[in-house]
C-alpha cells in the first residue's frame, strides 16, 4: 500500500498542487504558535514538551486515525487518508515553481531579475550575487527542499508504514522540520520571541530525525550519479566538517553532477555552476524518485508474493 499511496500522492500534487498560504499550511503554522505561546516557558523541560505536542502529538494522531479507518471502514478508507496525508506533506510543486522562476530569468540572461526572485524565494539580500552564485544558491536551495519535501517524507512514511504505523512517520517528519525552522526563524519586532531552550531541542531533534534521510537521499544521488565522485565528496564534507546533515546531501550533489557547491573559499573538485548545472540537478532528483519508486514497487511485489 505504500507504493501505491506514494504513487497517487504524486500524481496528484502535481496535478493540482497545494497554493501558497494554503490551509493546511496556515493551520501547521497556527498549531505551532499556539504550542510555543502557552509552553514556551524558557526552561529544557518546557522546550522538549512543546516538542513532543507540536510535533508527536500530530504524528500520534495520524496513526490513530489510520488504524481507526482500517478498523471501521476497512484498508481502502486507511489507504484514501495516507494519501491525503502524503498529499499534504510532500511534493516538488510547492517550491518548483520558485526554481523554475530563477531558471527562466538566467536562460533569459535577466540577471536582475533571477535575484530578484531568489531573494524572494530564500529572504536573503541576493543584489550582489554574480550568476555563478545565483545558480549555486537556487541549485543548494533547491536539492535541500527536494529532500525535506520528497526524500525526507518517503523515508520516515515508508520505515514507520512498514512498522504499521500509517502515515504517522510522513507527518512526523515534516512536523519536525517545520518546527525547527520555526523555531530558529530571525527574529522580527512583530513576531514572539522563541526561547532559546527551545531552539536548542528544535535544532538538536531535528538533526537526530533527519540524519539517517539525508543519507539516504545522499546514496540515492550517488546511485543515480557519479557514484565516486559523490561518494568521495561525501567523505571529505563528513572528515571536514561533521555533524551537517545539510552538508551531505550538498556534497554528494556537488560530486553527483559535478559541480562546486557550498562557499566560494571553500577547496574542492567540481565545475564553476553554471546554467546547464540546473538540468543536470533536475535531472538527478527525479532519477532518484524513479529509482524511490521503483525500490517501493518491489518491496510490495515480494510483500505480496510473500
Amino acid at each position: 500500500m505504500s507504493f501505491l499511496a506514494i504513487l497517487f500522492a504524486l500524481l496528484l500534487e502535481q496535478a493540482r498542487p497545494l497554493g501558497e498560504g494554503n490551509l493546511v499550511h496556515q493551520g501547521v503554522r497556527g498549531w505551532v504558535r499556539w504550542v510555543l505561546r502557552n509552553l514556551d516557558a524558557g526552561k529544557p523541560q518546557h522546550g522538549w514538551l512543546a516538542w513532543w505536542v507540536a510535533v508527536v502529538l500530530p504524528a500520534a494522531l495520524a496513526f490513530a486515525v489510520h488504524w481507526v479507518l482500517v478498523w471501521s471502514l476497512g484498508w481502502i478508507a486507511a489507504a484514501v487518508w495516507s494519501i491525503a496525508l502524503l498529499y499534504s506533506t510532500l511534493g516538488f510543486r510547492q517550491f518548483s515553481h520558485h526554481f523554475t522562476d530563477v531558471r527562466d530569468a538566467l536562460l533569459a540572461g535577466d540577471e536582475d531579475l533571477a535575484r530578484k526572485h531568489l531573494a524572494q524565494w530564500m529572504r536573503i539580500d541576493a543584489s550582489a550575487l554574480p550568476r555563478s552564485a545565483i545558480v549555486g544558491r537556487v541549485i543548494e536551495h533547491s536539492v535541500l527542499n527536494a529532500h525535506r519535501h520528497v526524500f525526507g517524507v518517503f523515508a520516515w512514511y515508508s520505515l514507520l508504514a512498514g512498522l504499521g504505523f500509517g502515515p504517522s512517520g510522513a507527518v512526523l517528519y515534516r512536523m519536525g522540520e517545520f518546527f525547527a525552522r520555526y523555531a530558529n526563524r530571525p527574529a522580527r519586532p512583530s513576531s514572539e520571541p522563541v526561547s532559546a531552550s527551545v531552539q536548542s531541542v528544535a535544532t538538536d531533534a531535528w538533526y537526530i530525525m533527519d540524519w539517517l534521510p539525508a543519507r539516504i537521499t545522499a546514496l540515492g544521488f550517488a546511485f543515480v550519479g557519479s557514484f565516486e565522485e559523490a561518494v568521495d565528496s561525501w567523505r571529505q564534507q563528513e572528515a571536514h566538517f561533521p555533524g551537517d546533515n545539510d552538508g551531505v546531501v550538498l556534497a554528494a550533489t556537488a560530486g553527483a553532477v559535478n559541480v562546486k557547491l557550498g562557499p566560494a573559499d571553500r577547496e574542492g573538485p567540481g565545475l564553476t555552476p553554471q546554467t546547464t548545472h540546473l538540468r543536470a540537478v533536475v535531472g538527478l532528483v527525479w532519477r532518484t524518485v524513479v529509482m524511490w519508486m521503483v525500490f517501493l514497487a518491489l518491496l510490495s511485489l515480494a510483500r505480496l508474493l510473500g
